[in-house]
């Protein structure tokens, strides 16, 4: 009988053993609420979680949380989330800046012309979808997530997952629990107005947040026992607040998602509330703080999380160590979407010809250059394992906007004050076409017309016209050296120029950087003065008044970061123009030829200084009748026009020669973020039959100084310049404002 009870007691103790490892074996479900910038609260809160030590089994995300909850169950820790989003540029990102080297000259020039650029579809004026395509955030979680791209069930990443979106169309929820998982979560955080939405198969979906920003009830149904949920919506605000319409409009639209919560937050066991509501859902430069107030909220409830991890086995989940890849082997491309851009020019764009192996850095150029050319409104991607080897499939979604307004403004000492009116009108012939049409209105009357088919790998084929005009007035002496005329008792003069150009061209591009054009050109010059006459009853002289005929060749390369207040990079102009008709006003015409250069170098001293090498020289054979088309050196501020050099120190057009070299040196300071001091100083030697002798070579005849302060603005720079030349002792202030054009 004592033996019998003594089996009974064991067996007893076993079965109460066996129940006790069942409480402790616990499934912890985390719920991740949307919330734009404050979502990244969440990364603090998953650092608590893994220093409590609970064991996620499945997360639950939307939007934001979506973001944060795809990497966290794709297999990074809480600390390498820290790290990463600590890190993250997310104002490059939101806005889908590309870095200036993924455009060809062409979109340079376009994207440094124009304040603000808006649809303008069947001649009606609109407004964008969204600020950002999200296509920065597409190739960030492409990379970020690489390691897991064939998991198309997310209940077989190292955590299961799913993110909640809504089906724009039908205004209902979508829950993704399967799929490509970057394709996924971009959906789920496609924020109304600052994301465009994204095509996943027959549905147009956005935020998830619009149906569903706290998906408690469907991780409940995924059999989970405990639920730790971590809120960091808005609550309602307070009459005070109200002041905007998009304050209104966001009180609004919580009315729902707050009165829904009431029931959410009893069903979380839980709940976590970071505080972030002094936060807006766009404050990621307070990314370091937003995520510490995580933390801290965490930390509160430490006790109750360490009890949870007390009731769980330990399970031993492989984290990874997040690496880009060096290179990728792409065996083939399949390209699905494009019907108005062909296969070559997208594969011009990407720089891919399959067989190929490239580093992952190439390959992330190339995507950028396609988003570059603006054609695309989004650019899905993944890599596919096939017998061959791997397959790259790109699915396109082109943009259906063909025309669009451009608008700008500028101001500087040579063409006063103008402002730009463009329009834009692409696939206006071929597929792979695009017009422009600049009118520039103000002080002086200006146009810019450019044709340009893109042929991507082949030669490209383009047409621009320009019109330029101004007045300025010029030292009566200097009019005298280059007219030959006498002006004696006259101190200035005024000079009315015009300048209209055609060219027709030839474009390729090698190395990215490095472009090629060959053409032919046109080129009409009247250049008069009302200040003196020539004698006859006609008041005012006409120094030039001709129709050039000729060939033209430019050879370009620029890598600089930014064309105003570069910090890095390189950047050559060279030209050489051969003027071989006239319609001959003078009436001793003769062919001759013009050859210019301009060589700058970016580098950066530290982060907030950089210094900055110049040096240019051109010279002028023959055409001794054709003087309008010497080097003018002198003045600063304006978009560059035929052979007017910029000089620090002298007035527009006060110093002349048929030749002339100059160097220049100068250090800017960013003593605050877009905000700029500077100091140069420039040296030049010119003339007129400058390079028949070694005077090119002697010291140098001409100086100047600059002392400045710049602004980098959404309009372009605002340049502030006082110069001056110890040669003729006097001081010269220089403004320019806006885009150059």
């Amino acid at each position: 009988m004592k033996l019998t009870c003594t089996f009974l007691l064991f067996f007893f103790a076993l079965s109460l053993g066996a129940q006790v490892t069942d409480e402790q074996d616990v499934k912890v479900g985390v719920v991740l609420s949307g919330g734009g910038a404050k979502g990244l609260a969440h990364v603090g809160v998953l650092k608590v979680l893994e220093e409590a030590g609970v064991r996620v089994d499945y997360i639950a995300g939307t939007s934001m949380g979506a973001i944060v909850g795809g990497l966290y169950a794709s297999g990074y820790s809480a600390r390498q989330l820290d790290s990463l989003f600590r890190v993250v540029d997310f104002s490059t990102i939101i806005q889908d800046e590309l870095p200036r080297k993924a455009k060809t000259f062409y979109e340079k020039e376009a994207s440094e012309k124009y304040a603000i650029s808006l649809p303008f579809d069947n001649f009606k004026l609109s407004l964008p979808q969204s600020i950002s395509k999200g296509q920065n955030t597409y190739n960030l979680l492409m990379i970020l997530l690489e390691h897991v791209s064939d998991t198309e069930d997310f209940t077989q990443l190292p955590i299961p997952f799913f993110c909640i979106a809504t089906d724009i169309e039908k205004a209902e929820q979508v829950i993704l629990d399967s799929g490509f998982l970057p394709e996924a979560m971009s959906a789920s955080g496609a924020l109304p107005t600052l994301f465009k939405p994204v095509t996943l198969g027959d549905r147009i979906l956005i935020d998830g947040g619009v149906v569903n920003n706290y998906p408690v009830d469907e991780l409940r149904a995924k059999g989970v026992d405990i639920i730790i949920g971590v809120d960091v919506q808005d609550g309602l605000r307070k009459r005070d607040q109200l002041t905007t319409a998009p304050e209104i409009f966001l009180q609004i639209n919580n009315y729902r998602t707050i009165k829904e919560m009431k029931g959410k937050r009893d069903s979380t066991d839980v709940y976590i509330r970071p505080d972030v509501a002094d936060f807006t859902v766009v404050d990621f430069n307070e990314k370091n703080t937003i995520i510490d107030r995580g933390e801290a909220e965490a930390l509160k409830q430490f006790d109750a999380l360490k009890e949870i991890a007390m009731r769980q086995r330990t399970l031993s989940r492989k984290r990874i160590q997040p690496k880009q890849k060096d290179s990728i082997r792409i065996d083939a491309v399949v390209i699905n979407g494009n019907k108005d851009y062909t296969r070559s020019y997208i594969l011009g764009k990407l720089q891919i010809d399959p067989p190929v192996t490239l580093d992952y850095e190439k390959f992330s150029n190339g995507i950028n250059n396609l988003s570059a050319t603006e054609n695309f409104d989004r650019i899905g991607y993944h890599f596919q394992s096939i017998s061959e080897g791997t397959l790259l499939k790109f699915d396109l979604q082109e943009s259906k906007s063909k025309q669009s307004i451009g608008l700008g403004i500028h101001y500087d000492d040579l063409y006063r004050s103008a402002a730009l009116v463009n329009y834009t009108r692409k696939r206006l012939l071929f597929d792979n076409d695009i017009a422009t049409f600049d009118l520039i209105v103000g002080d002086n009357i200006r146009y810019a017309f450019n044709y340009y088919i893109d042929k991507g790998y082949y030669w490209s084929v383009g047409l621009r016209s320009t019109y330029n005009t101004f007045e300025k007035g010029v030292s009566a002496r200097l009019v005298e050296q280059v007219g030959n005329i006498d002006l004696e008792g006259i101190n200035s003069v005024t000079l009315d120029y015009q300048d209209l150009t055609n060219q027709l061209y030839l474009q390729t591009l090698f190395v990215k950087q490095f472009s090629l054009d060959l053409g032919v050109q046109h080129k009409f010059l009247d250049v008069e003065t009302e200040t003196v006459n020539d004698g006859d009853d006609i008041p005012g002289f006409v120094f030039e008044k001709s129709n050039l005929f000729g060939a033209y060749g430019q050879l370009k390369f620029d890598s600089l970061d930014n064309r105003y207040f570069p910090q890095s990079g390189f950047y050559f102009d060279g030209d050489f123009d051969l003027i071989l008709f006239s319609s001959n006003f003078n009436a001793n015409f003769t062919e001759f030829s013009i050859a210019n250069a301009y060589f700058l170098y970016a580098a950066s001293i530290t982060q907030k200084w950089t210094f900055l090498t110049e040096i240019s020289g051109g010279f002028k054979l023959g055409g001794e009748d054709v003087r309008s088309l010497d080097f003018f050196l002198g003045g600063y501020g304006n978009k560059k026009i035929n052979n007017l050099v910029p000089f620090y120190g002298y007035d527009f057009i006060s110093i002349a020669g048929d030749g002339y070299v100059k160097a220049g040196f100068s250090v800017d300071y960013e003593f605050a973020k877009k905000n700029h001091l500077n100091a140069g100083v420039n040296i030049a030697n010119a003339g007129y039959d400058l390079f028949s002798s070694e005077e090119w070579l002697t010291s140098p005849d001409f100086t100047g100084y600059a002392l400045g302060y710049g602004m980098d603005t959404f309009l372009g720079p605002l340049e502030l310049k006082y110069t001056y030349s110890p040669e003729i002792k006097t001081g010269e202030w220089f403004i320019a404002i806006g885009f150059k054009f």
